[in-house]
């Protein structure tokens, strides 16, 4: 008894009674699309859409930090070795 009473618990109701509230209500959202004229595949295409952006928006950001980066080291870089240079030219 005490693992059905889990899986109610987890489930929110009695397996057959959350599997009917499931079927209707996803009878009612997909009436609802195809209204609307959106399809499963749509959807899939859109959220793939979506990642990809975001995975292209990073890599263009790292990107473009790397290029602050570089040109910033092309002064930077000189400019502390010459500094290191000349101090050590004056502990002598």
């Amino acid at each position: 008894m005490a693992s059905k009473n889990a899986l109610e618990d987890f489930l929110g109701g009695s397996p057959l009674n959350v599997a009917v509230r499931l079927f209707f209500i996803s009878l009612v959202v997909g009436a609802l699309l195809m209204w609307l004229d959106i399809r499963p595949m749509d959807i899939i295409r859109g959220i793939q859409a979506f990642f990809d952006r975001i995975y292209r928006l990073g890599f263009d950001a790292v990107r473009e930090l790397a290029s602050y980066v570089v040109a910033g080291a092309a002064i930077v870089i000189p400019a502390w070795f010459v500094l290191r240079l000349l101090n050590m030219g004056g502990r002598k």
